[in-house]
């Protein structure tokens, strides 16, 4: 009998195996692995998938990456590729690169290398870089149909929209997503503020390497404690954190202390400002460079932590620069790259949207967005809005013809005394507190350590309503709906004692009493009932105030007027709710310490440089909203 099961088996071993999720593409593509030469001659390593069916031609969609374009080998097959799974059903060519200097590309990485306008002889860039991509790929790759798109979360996306700035002319759609915009304003810093909850990632784009590697070559710091707030709180200023990027070959910590080795730390530390370096990294400053010939849907979410700017400005962008190019954008209630996600319930953190938001954009929008000018007439007529817009406080989606819309009107709120916020105009008086520097006030209530905060931006504020250092500014109940439609503009008079501070302002639905639950997965300790929902918030770092390349210290008990603009947002706070504004001065540890003393560069402050001040707000402070009528 055993040997009767044996031989059974052996005649059955080959038969197909069943089709799902996690073999389709092993069993429906092939896979080669290929080194593109660029214009230098430096080879950048590239993985094609392409459809067995051969019987007919295909786009491309190109992804570039600094994150890897694994599993290497062509024999080893990503269990998914491509934008989402209805775009790899119904077959495509699926392009995936390290970009230069990245695991197995050649060439030295530049973080956010900056662009090369008017480039001659050998001169690269990443532009050209992809131009040199696309040009081999529809000259090499068999059944291509001449049409290539690209997409791209985060970093990625980034490079989706430097594809699109002198770009190939097979190049027909772009959908950056979650772009960085500029390194000043997106990611790592915010309004000049650092973003000291980043600090654990600095290491995977500044540790150096020059040899294409398929294992990673650097190392995340080991902070030995779950507890952020503590961690950096007990190491005080920014300088004593050099000695975490320290390295005598690649990942290896040595003793000495004296020099710092992971050039994006370095030039972090030796660029406080928004200085020739980061200018020139920037990529929203060339937009005007995206021929008509490139159609573009830019995507985000509302409470993306890490790329909001990038995505907004990137869109605005082209619109202002490019106004007859096909130029959309799709914003849904997602956090980072949230709508690339297979599940199918949709929440950021104790916040519940939705079922099947994210999938209905996969299939509905992206897939239908793609097809229409890879493989569809690509005339501008795609069937698409454009702007696609979820109300993240109605929970519904809404399509406008631009972004902002054309109804919306300016109305301005007083941060007015008694906790007052009003449309009336108050007598100028004026509100103080106390920034202590030994007990900023947190940005969440959550302790863990993370590798980028995410949680944050949809969290229930009363923990911070409730501290002395943070002023409460809220609206009485609402008669009826308020729809905030685009950007919000936080215009403050502020004094301090000191001669240095940070401004935060942040937006809060609050909730009706009698609110329920309707997130099964939010914290057990957390109820929808006087939930203060953090709807946008920011940072201004107040000695750029006048100017992000050139600070200036205030002067003490002097009225100052500080502008912060905070990103869009698009949100209802319903009748029966109330609008409040929270304003504080420390937002910890997700921004970095302001010594609240004036100096040259905070990255090396001293312990004596910090201390705690009394700060003013005075009632003729105003938040400007767009409104929707």
């Amino acid at each position: 009998m055993a040997v009767a099961f044996l031989s059974s088996c052996s005649k059955t071993k080959t038969a197909p195996k069943k089709v799902t999720e996690e073999n389709y593409v092993a069993q429906h593509y092939s896979k080669q692995e290929v080194k593109i030469p660029m214009r230098d001659g430096t080879l950048l390593h590239t993985t094609i998938y392409s459809p067995k069916d051969t019987s007919k031609k295909y786009p491309i969609l190109l992804q570039r990456t600094p994150y890897s374009c694994r599993p290497y080998g062509a024999d080893t097959f990503r269990k998914r590729i491509g934008p989402n799974s209805t775009l790899m059903k119904e077959g495509n060519i699926v392009v995936y690169q390290d970009v230069r200097g990245r695991w197995m590309s050649e060439g030295v990485y530049d973080n956010m290398r900056a662009y090369i306008p008017n480039k001659t002889g050998k001169q690269t860039d990443e532009t050209s870089d992809t131009y040199d991509t696309i040009d081999w790929l529809v000259n090499n790759v068999a059944n291509n149909n001449g049409n290539v798109g690209t997409w791209g979360i985060s970093y990625p996306g980034h490079y989706t929209t430097v594809s699109t700035i002198d770009a190939h002319p097979a190049l027909k759609a772009a959908s950056p997503q979650a772009c960085i915009g500029d390194f000043f304003f997106d990611d790592f810093h915010h309004n000049g503020a650092f973003m000291l909850s980043y600090f654990r990632a600095i290491s995977l784009f500044g540790t150096y390497k020059d040899q294409p590697t398929d294992s990673a070559w650097y190392a995340f710091p080991d902070m030995k404690t779950k507890d952020q707030y503590q961690f950096f709180l007990d190491k005080g200023p920014l300088k004593n954190l050099n000695s975490y990027f320290k390295y005598d070959h690649l990942d290896t910590k040595v003793a000495h202390t004296e020099q710092v080795d992971d050039f994006f730390w370095k030039e972090i530390i030796e660029h406080p400002n928004y200085d020739s370096v980061w200018q020139r990294k920037g990529l929203i400053q060339h937009l005007d460079k995206v021929p008509s010939t490139v159609a573009t849907m830019v995507v985000g979410g509302w409470f993306d932590a890490e790329d909001l700017y990038g995505p907004l400005e990137t869109y605005k962008g082209i619109e202002r620069h490019q106004p007859n190019n096909y130029n959309t954008m799709v914003f849904g209630p997602w956090d980072h790259g949230g709508w690339a996600s297979s599940s199918a319930t949709n929440a950021v953190g104790n916040y519940y949207f939705g079922d099947s938001i994210s999938l209905k954009f996969q299939k509905n929008i992206e897939s239908k967005f793609f097809n229409h000018f890879l493989k569809g007439d690509g005339s501008k007529n795609s069937g698409l809005p454009e702007a696609y817009v979820y109300d993240t406080g109605k929970r519904d989606w809404k399509s406008f013809d631009t972004w902002p819309p054309k109804e919306v009107v300016s109305q301005s709120f007083y941060l007015a005394p008694e906790q007052s916020l009003t449309r009336k105009a108050p007598a100028v008086d004026k509100v103080n507190f106390v920034s202590d520097i030994k007990h900023p006030v947190p940005y969440s209530e959550d302790i863990k350590t993370v590798f980028t905060p995410r949680k944050y931006m949809t969290d229930d504020q009363r923990f911070a309503a409730r501290r002395p250092d943070v002023l409460v500014f809220e609206t009485p109940v609402l008669e009826q709906d308020l729809q905030l439609a685009g950007d919000i503009v936080a215009k403050l008079n502020v004094a301090t004692t000191g001669t240095a501070a940070d401004w935060v302002v942040k937006v809060i639905d609050v909730h009706p009493a009698d609110m329920e639950n309707d997130n099964k997965n939010m914290q057990t300790h957390q109820k929808l009932s006087n939930y203060h929902m953090m709807v946008r918030s920011e940072v201004m770092r107040g000695r750029f105030r006048n100017s992000f390349s050139k600070p200036e210290p205030f002067v003490p008990n002097k009225k100052t007027k500080v502008s912060i603009t905070l990103q869009d947002v698009f949100h209802t706070v319903k009748k029966g709710h109330k609008l409040q504004i929270q304003v504080q001065s420390t937002w910890f540890p997700l921004i970095d310490l302001n010594p609240q003393t004036y100096v040259d560069n905070i990255y090396k402050a001293d312990e004596k440089d910090f201390k705690t001040q009394t700060h003013t707000v005075f009632t003729d402070s105003t938040i400007e909203f767009k409104v929707l009528q």
